[in-house]
């Protein structure tokens, strides 16, 4: 079983030296339920490798916590190793920023607020480094709606132990040349569908990310190609260059306007959106969220990149990120985390909750 008597910092060593890369959170999502159906004071349930786990006193307001267990690929990350960096103590290693220690501060706190201040809905969900479709929160939202009730929401994306806001819209898209397949040696016979793709890196080079002020947060955005695929062997001409693009745009832009935007950047060309997913503005009017910036201290900054807080402001529940971590380590090779922002966190919960 998973000890969540131990610290906060000794459980994210422990759930991420338990590999769980998204598809392969089976493990992980067993110790979890296991721990969890230990303690009365919480009602648990499991949906695929989501688990699920809710007080139930009665309260005036509920809260929604959550937190996905899978990671990215692992490239010789794993174990975890504790090391000094800029005379800080960290736990490095895969899964320690994004976002094995803030699911690890939940699980302890789940565990020992048996009568917290709010009603509690715990979620530790899967698959969410992969395309939304596939990501746990997208099933549930259709099967199981009542689960994301709440009067706010919070993210264990790693925020450097500050409040994150919101986040910024993502979109993947496919900018396709064709030509005509041929010979190598006789390549006048053919077109190269690559060479066609040349104009489309050179408007991705001249573009002008927009930085964008939403309800007192700016938002940067950004526009670039991340994967080029063409050509069959090496004595082809090829027929088919295809350019994937990601845009993150900022919350204030809808995902029609987001895809218009794409469009009109690539005009001329064929343009295939295979991923999308909106973003979310602060919510940090509401009471509750005001309340909770409060309780720990922060000065809210912009989420940059996407996250499932996304998911709670769509369905009308103001919803922010905190969580320990560097966001600019997430998916890093070098990823690590410092022990003082763990235990941070835990300390900024745990108050606002008791």
């Amino acid at each position: 079983m998973l000890d969540l008597t131990a610290s906060s910092a000794d459980i994210t060593r422990t759930i991420c030296d338990i590999p769980s890369v998204s598809g392969d959170e089976g493990h992980l999502a067993d110790l979890i339920e296991e721990a969890m159906r230990a303690y009365p004071h919480l009602d648990v349930l499991r949906d695929g490798d989501t688990i699920i786990a809710r007080t139930t006193q009665g309260r005036a307001q509920r809260v929604v916590i959550a937190g996905h267990i899978d990671t990215v690929p692992i490239n010789r990350n794993v174990p975890t190793r504790d090391v000094v960096i800029d005379g800080e103590d960290v736990i490095w290693g895969r899964g320690t920023v994004d976002m094995k220690a803030g699911v690890a501060v939940q699980l302890k706190l789940a565990a020992e607020l048996v009568a917290p201040r709010v009603d509690i809905t715990w979620i530790w969900y899967d698959h969410e480094e992969v395309d939304a479709e596939l990501n746990a929160l997208t099933r549930l939202a259709r099967t199981r709606p009542e689960l994301f009730a709440g009067d706010f929401a919070i993210l264990g994306e790693p925020s450097g132990a500050e409040v994150e806001g919101g986040c910024n819209g993502h979109m993947r898209a496919i900018v396709r040349t064709r030509g005509v397949r041929s010979h190598s040696a006789r390549s006048w016979v053919g077109e190269n569908a690559i060479h066609k793709a040349a104009p489309i890196l050179e408007r991705l080079s001249v573009y002008e990310a927009r930085q964008v002020p939403v309800e007192g947060l700016v938002y940067r955005e950004g526009l670039n190609a991340v994967r080029i695929r063409g050509g069959i062997a090496g004595n082809v001409i090829p027929d088919v260059c295809e350019v994937e693009v990601n845009y993150r745009f900022a919350p204030n832009r809808s995902v029609a306007e987001a895809e218009a935007h794409v469009r009109e950047v690539f005009e001329g060309y064929e343009v295939e959106v295979i991923d999308k997913a909106a973003g979310a503005r602060p919510g940090l009017d509401d009471p509750l969220a005001q309340e909770f910036v409060a309780a720990v201290g922060a000065t809210p900054r912009p989420k940059y990149g996407w996250t499932d807080v996304a998911r709670f402001s769509a369905l009308g529940v103001p919803a922010v990120n905190y969580g320990p971590g560097d966001p600019h380590l997430a998916h890093h090779d070098e990823e690590s985390v410092p022990v003082a922002q763990i235990e941070d966190v835990e300390r900024g919960l745990r108050a606002w909750l008791s």
